[in-house]
């Protein structure tokens, strides 16, 4: 009795393993671009000179992490979105989105509170940290934070997540266990079970 491939089935099977395989070692070129990236940022943390606002989103990568000062011309909205203070307590961060002179618009982090109350701002200039904002864009966390309201937690690369190893080890054994599978399958139809 000759065991003959299936011809069809084996070039699915192997295609899906190759594509899976192929994952993986993407996920692998993103971890090492993701340390890269963490590095660079960890980096802009010990820079203690103010950076120019990002109007970009190439400046917005450059500036994150970064220290800034910012003119707020006229506050276009306020409100209260949930958040963490310094010590890491969950209430709720208030913001406004600010008119910025010459730089568009930009949403500030103006301090923490335990509850959303309206904060009262006109504006003004302020100092703090850049950090990741909406839609790619950049935001103000406060430092100091505004008047009566407690600091809100600044941004740490530490949150960001770098799982891309985690996801590489996944495809590779999907692909495994695919190659597993496909092997016991052809071994119950070679013995006719």
């Amino acid at each position: 009795m000759t065991r003959r491939l299936p011809i069809v089935a084996t070039i699915v099977v192997l295609l899906a393993v190759g594509t899976m395989i192929g994952l993986g070692v993407w996920q692998l070129q993103r971890l090492h671009w993701k340390e890269a990236l963490l590095a660079h940022y960890r980096q802009a943390l010990t820079i203690s000179a103010d950076v120019e606002w990002p109007r970009t989103p190439a400046e917005v990568e450059d500036a994150l992490y970064r220290h800034a000062t910012i003119a707020c011309t006229r506050v276009l909205s306020l409100g209260a979105e949930a958040g963490h203070n310094a010590k890491g307590e969950a209430g709720w961060a208030h913001t406004a989105r600010c008119a910025i002179d010459g730089a568009g618009e930009a949403d500030v982090v103006l301090g923490w509170s335990r509850e959303p109350g309206e904060t009262l701002w006109n504006g003004g200039t302020l100092h703090g940290v850049v950090g990741p904002g909406r839609r790619g864009e950049a935001r103000l966390i406060a430092a100091p934070q505004l008047g009566s309201l407690d600091p809100n937690a600044l941004p740490d690369p530490k949150d960001i997540p770098n799982n891309h190893f985690s996801y590489a080890i996944q495809w590779f054994l999907f692909a495994a266990t695919a190659l597993v599978i496909y092997a016991l399958a052809l071994r119950k139809k070679w013995l006719g079970k």
